[in-house]
């Protein structure tokens, strides 16, 4: 109860537009925020950006928020979490332009199933690592899909294409993700057999 009563007061005083309350909750949600756009980001300075500009929509809608369940801090979690994955989805549609459009083929590709395990075994930062390696296109579908549990036709609304499309990408991230697993796993082995070769 008492974080939850600071975090109430915090967010009081943001909406009060007080700057040490807006740098408190900034401190106090920055990591969890960055995870939440690292994955829809190329690089970790452009989830930088998307966190800094959701910490400014956050600032200015917060006196709209209204907890949804008893607990504060979960309710202010959900909240703050949806605003910046809609602001990693506006920076996706503001670049789109930049990106190649990517359209379904006539099949989609089945994944094996062993991918899914092997995902699951890596650590959060690993599975972040090898999301931004993917296009843009697929990086989006991926992350709404699989991290955030969106459904197809939720992610076909919110960007504007079609179901196919977010079926196609998101199996062709998922093959692609599933290669660079095996790519990794190779350069493991081969550098463990050298480090043997070397030491015989």
């Amino acid at each position: 109860m008492q974080t939850n009563n600071k975090l109430e007061d915090i967010v009081k005083g943001c909406i009060s537009l007080s700057r040490e309350s807006q740098h408190h909750l900034y401190r106090y949600f920055y990591s969890f925020c960055f995870r939440s756009c690292a994955v829809y980001c190329q690089t970790n300075d452009d989830a930088l950006e998307v966190v800094n500009d959701g910490f400014l929509k956050i600032f200015k809608e917060l006196k709209n928020f209204k907890p949804r369940y008893e607990n504060f801090e979960i309710s202010l979690n959900g909240w703050i979490k949806r605003i910046m994955i809609n602001t990693a989805i506006d920076h996706y549609r503001k670049n789109k332009s930049h990106y190649p459009t990517v359209y379904p083929g006539a099949n989609i590709l089945e994944v094996a199933s062993g991918e899914s395990s092997a995902i699951d075994m890596l650590s959060h930062k690993e599975i972040i690592k090898l999301v931004q390696q993917l296009s843009p296109s697929y990086r989006i579908v991926f992350s709404l899909y699989v991290i955030h549990g969106f459904k197809h036709e939720e992610i076909a609304r919110e960007l504007n294409i079609s179901i196919g499309t977010s079926k196609s990408n998101l199996a062709k991230a998922r093959l692609n993700i599933q290669k660079m697993i095996l790519v990794g796993s190779g350069k493991l082995v081969a550098s463990r057999e050298n480090e043997v070769s070397y030491s015989i």
